[in-house]
């Protein structure tokens, strides 16, 4: 499983609710997380792997060994969301390119486990800001959106550089 990278057209296009909970699923998930620690992440959504399904999986801490912090959520949707902050992001979609991005450092979020049970999570600080950042990923938006305005003008010749070097999928 590789990572896709901008400006491929399948981030734009976010991710489908997820429906069916079985085994191809479970293998989905354990694709993308072994992918998220080979490419050095600590967040990974699926149209990040050319798939269009509401699908996340995660690791605060981005050490394989720490196997307690993994995290897969489907469907999530925000619940609450409080305490606006900056902080810098990167992104695998991205290599690269880092930059200032705002976002809320206490939410409550509602998702279905692989077992397709509701599961709902408080996450604060960095772990809040890793959902938010791939829970965009499935609604089609990407951090450079939201970078801070000084950060979007450091990074433009970069992108410009990237989206002159793709070359769409045969």
């Amino acid at each position: 499983m590789d990572i896709v990278k901008y400006p491929d057209p399948v981030l734009r296009r976010g991710g489908k609710p997820v429906e069916a909970f079985d085994a191809s699923l479970a293998d989905t998930a354990a694709k993308m997380i072994e992918a998220m620690y080979r490419f050095g992440g600590v967040g990974l959504a699926a149209p990040q792997v050319g798939l269009e399904l509401a699908l996340l999986v995660l690791n605060p801490s981005g050490d394989p060994d720490k196997k307690a912090e993994e995290l897969v959520m489907l469907n999530p949707k925000v619940l609450s969301r409080k305490t606006l902050e900056w902080g810098e992001e990167g992104c695998l979609s991205f290599p690269g390119i880092y930059g200032d991005v705002e976002r809320h450092a206490k939410i409550s979020v509602r998702y279905d486990d692989l077992q397709g049970e509701e599961q709902v999570i408080q996450a604060e600080g960095f772990l809040a800001r890793v959902i938010l950042h791939e829970m965009d990923h499935i609604e089609g938006v990407l951090f450079v959106d939201r970078l801070s305005p000084v950060d979007r003008l450091r990074v433009k010749s970069r992108l410009l550089e990237m989206e002159r070097a793709y070359k769409a999928p045969a």
